[in-house]
Parts: structure tokens; C-alpha cells; sequence
């Protein structure tokens, strides 16, 4: 989906194992955007179609942006080894970048959440999604 001229993805996946931690499902997420974006990335270079910034994702978690930079392992991500050091290449390497951004701003949220009907209509305005009709 392209909003602005911007690849969007709002991942969704039902949760094939019991987590440990809010901090672990969230950079499981991460992980799964960041691995979706190197996809699609390696399809247009075989396009010849080559990408040369980096992927850009917006998290509204702080403890998954934090992780996603920071080489000290903790204790409650243990169980998600393998997803750290994905993203972390990643971030290193200079192909993924990532950041917070509040959830107030975070559009995705129409579609997981229940949302005061202020925001709602601003996110289901800035989708370009009309108002359905009156009664």
C-alpha cells in the first residue's frame, strides 16, 4: 500500500507462540516489517529497480526502537535472539532505520484499535476513505 508516495505496511499475523513479554511482541513486529521490507527490496533489485535509501519504519513502541540500535542483550529478549540480530544487521548496515513515532500518529490504528471519533476521522480522512452516507 503507498500512502504519500511511501510504501506502508501494516503487518498482521496471528501470534504462532506464547510471548513473554509486551517488549518481545512488539520487536517480533519490527522484525517481521524489517524482513518484509528487505524482501521487497531484494524483488526490485531483481527488477533492476535498485532502492539506494534506506527503509524507513515508524514503531510506536519505545522499548522496540530502543532494542533495535542497542547491541546490549537484556534478559526479557532472550527468547528473540535471532530477531535482535536480523534488525540490528540491518540498522548497522545502514539499510533500515528506525523510529518512534507516538500512537496518536500512528495511522495503523484505525485499523487494531478503538480510537476516540476525533482521531478516527482524522486517520479516515488522511486515508482518503469518504464518509458514509448520511441516513
Amino acid at each position: 500500500m503507498f500512502l504519500d508516495n511511501n510504501l506502508v505496511s501494516w503487518f498482521a499475523k496471528r501470534q504462532s507462540r506464547l510471548s513473554r513479554s509486551n517488549v518481545e511482541v512488539e520487536y517480533r513486529g519490527v522484525a517481521n516489517v524489517v524482513f518484509e521490507s528487505c524482501l521487497l527490496h531484494n524483488l526490485l533489485l531483481e527488477l533492476h529497480c535498485p532502492i539506494q535509501k534506506s527503509t524507513l519504519v515508524y514503531w510506536d513502541n519505545i522499548s522496540a526502537v530502543y532494542l533495535s540500535g542497542n547491541p546490549i542483550q537484556h534478559q526479557r529478549t532472550k527468547h528473540i535472539e535471532m530477531d535482535i540480530h536480523f534488525v540490528r544487521e540491518k540498522v548497522a548496515r545502514g539499510q533500515v532505520r528506525i523510529f518512534h513515532v507516538p500512537s496518536r500518529y500512528q495511522i495503523a490504528n484505525i485499523f487494531t484499535k478503538g480510537l476516540p471519533s476525533v482521531l478516527f476521522e482524522d486517520f479516515r480522512d488522511s486515508l482518503s476513505v469518504r464518509r458514509p452516507p448520511a441516513r
